[in-house]
């Protein structure tokens, strides 16, 4: 009997720890299987898609630029790194992504790229963003690194370079094609058909937000989106924030839009945008901007037009406190767009926190593209018709 208790107790602990030291690979596992187990649908408001939303079109802001600096980027890579990191255009590696930094991921990792790569790798970030998007993208990667530091130099998981890059499709200046960059706190999908761009799903956070010490001081991001979402909200009439409001108390995370929620259904709620005033309206498209405005100038220019087309039918609606010092969640959801903003509890900074609750310490931003765009699947699927 002794003998069984210690070969079931020896069996424990090697699988324990088996477990302990491939938990990235038992998490990834366990979300991918969950998370691909059905096909794509696309983000509804009530479980159908709204049709003919997003046409192709003919003419357009050049991608000339884009397609270049993917091509120096593939081509700075040997040929095991280009096999581990090209990828087919309909690949289910595009809905592999996880915003939290337990997850296996595949691609070309700038932690084990050389300068040239590096250099390359940023040079594509850098030509498909604008300013403000490239720059908050490279602070949010520098900021894994402070939170790596506040743990105790804990950079196992964290650091600026824990960030992988995956091309689905051959660069081409008329076949379809995107990259897509995956990483704790920073996952961007760029979709390229011609001269169209779909940049979606979109996820931005950091926990720090503000870098108070160690080799980023004074980095900070998600400040404008917060502080402009709580403007905003202070515009609306005692009424229209009765209808905004969901809830005045943020006890939770509220995003509906992350990792595995390709298909999520989220039900209008909120204000409606033809329920505002002028001044209301085009604040309302400004705060908008701020997040469209992280794809490069031209194309977030089409992007915008086509958010305004569909202003009557966006709503916004907030969870939380609307004091200067307040933790909250809003959203802006219309056919075309879903954007989140979110307070989070602490995770990464747990051991230092006073509380358990939502922070402005630990920010998360969502960006879809509803009824079937994300990741530019409806383009593709019009595409492929015409071909056919």
């Amino acid at each position: 009997m002794k003998r069984v208790l210690l070969i079931v107790l020896v069996l424990t602990a090697l699988t324990a720890a088996f477990l302990y030291f491939n938990r990235g690979t038992v998490v990834t596992f366990i979300v991918d299987w969950r998370g691909l187990s059905e096909p794509f649908v696309g983000v509804t408001a009530d479980g159908q898609l709204q049709p003919d939303l997003f046409p192709i079109v003919a003419s357009g802001p050049s991608t000339y630029g884009v397609v270049e600096a993917a091509r120096e980027f593939l081509a700075s890579l040997d040929d095991a790194q280009r096999a581990e990191t090209l990828f087919a255009v309909d690949d289910d590696e595009w809905r592999r992504w996880m915003n939290i930094h337990l997850y296996d991921r595949r691609g070309a990792g700038f932690l084990n790229m050389n300068d040239v790569q590096k250099e390359a790798g940023y040079g594509l970030l850098e030509a498909s963003l604008s300013p403000t998007g490239y720059n908050q993208a490279r602070d949010i990667m520098k900021l894994d690194t402070t939170l790596g530091e506040l743990r105790g130099d804990d950079f196992e998981w964290y650091g600026e370079e824990r960030f992988w890059l995956t091309l689905m499709g051959e660069p081409d200046h008329d076949k379809p094609w995107g990259w897509q960059i995956d990483g704790h706190h920073l996952v961007i999908n760029y979709f390229v058909l011609g001269n169209q761009v779909v940049m979606s799903p979109v996820f931005f956070g950091a926990e720090p937000v503000i870098a108070e010490s160690g080799r980023h001081a004074g980095t900070a991001v998600l400040q404008v989106e917060q502080d402009r979402g709580l403007a905003f909200v202070n515009m609306l009439s005692d009424e229209q924030k009765a209808v905004a409001i969901q809830a005045e108390e943020k006890t939770g995370s509220n995003n509906v839009g992350e990792f595995y929620s390709d298909n999520v259904v989220v039900p209008y709620a909120g204000i409606r945008g033809d329920e505002l005033n002028a001044d209301q309206r085009m604040a309302l498209i400004g705060l908008a901007n701020v997040f469209i405005g992280y794809l490069r100038a031209p194309h977030a220019e089409v992007k915008l037009e086509e958010v305004a087309r569909h202003l009557s039918d966006t709503y916004f609606s907030w969870v939380g406190g609307t004091a200067p010092d307040s933790v909250f969640y809003y959203r802006i959801h219309s056919p075309v767009v879903l954007i989140e903003f979110d307070h989070q509890g602490p995770i990464g900074l747990g051991h230092l926190a006073e509380t358990d609750g939502p922070q402005r310490n630990h920010i998360h931003v969502v960006i879809r593209t509803p009824n079937g765009n994300d990741y530019g699947k409806d383009l593709l699927r019009q595409h492929r018709q015409l071909q056919h």
